[in-house]
């Protein structure tokens, strides 16, 4: 088996053993109970930001939790000194955290809204909304030893991240708010459920940005990774 497959199988392992797997069941049944006792107009205008609030807890908060778990445990210490590189580690976390919550958004849409949706535009939108939303999780818990030490700070970054809501929604139609990368994702969501009519160059900005945005942030998690961990371990 390559170290990546390797990597792949530990991540699932450690998903199902720190219940990660179960609450995200939770959280999807948490979002039908939301959801169903909507009126079909109203649900799926509201869709959408259901999907997203689902992208930040699996994307952001379980990635977290997940390094805070390896710390406390010091598999993460003991993972730098291994063959595995830092890249097949990461990769290993982004693969099986972005399944989950795409499964989850499939999942919550098809008990919802039947298969009155754009199945490839939601499969985009909730894809490269969590992966955003799992480099941001993995960056802002680098640094800290502990959840209560980061939940504060980690704040500041996950509303920064969510602000294209209010340009989505009308409130706050602002440019600017196009230079956050989960905008092209809520877009294509929108779109999904037939919420925004997507003209060519932000069906372009959807697709590119997020993705040039997360290849910049997973070169910052490198250099993270190799100053909070590496560098104190005495790893290579």
């Amino acid at each position: 088996m390559s170290r990546l497959g390797a990597a792949l199988r530990l991540e699932v392992t450690l998903q199902h053993r720190y219940k990660f797997l179960h609450a995200a069941l939770f959280s999807g049944l948490l979002w039908l109970a939301l959801l169903l006792p909507l009126p079909p107009g109203p649900r799926r205008a509201a869709e959408p930001y259901v999907i997203l609030g689902d992208l930040m807890i699996v994307g952001f908060f379980f990635v977290a939790a997940a390094v805070f778990f390896e710390k406390g445990e010091r598999t993460l210490y003991a993972v730098v000194a291994t063959p595995l590189r830092f890249t097949e580690y990461l990769a290993a976390k982004v693969v099986v955290l972005t399944a989950l919550s795409v499964l989850l958004a499939v999942f919550v849409a098809t008990a919802t809204s039947g298969l009155d949706y754009h199945l490839p535009l939601l499969l985009t939108g909730a894809a490269l909304g969590t992966i955003l939303m799992l480099l941001l999780g993995f960056l802002t818990a680098l640094p800290f030893h502990s959840v209560s030490d980061w939940f504060l700070p980690a704040v500041f970054p996950i509303a920064l991240f969510n602000l294209p809501i209010l340009g989505y929604s009308g409130l706050w139609d602002a440019p600017v708010l196009y230079l956050l990368p989960t905008y092209g994702p809520l877009l294509l969501l929108g779109a999904a459920f037939d919420q925004y009519q997507l003209a060519g160059w932000q069906l372009a900005y959807g697709l590119a940005y997020p993705v040039l945005f997360a290849a910049g942030m997973w070169l910052l998690a490198r250099r993270l990774f190799d100053r909070y961990l590496v560098a104190r371990t005495g790893g290579a």
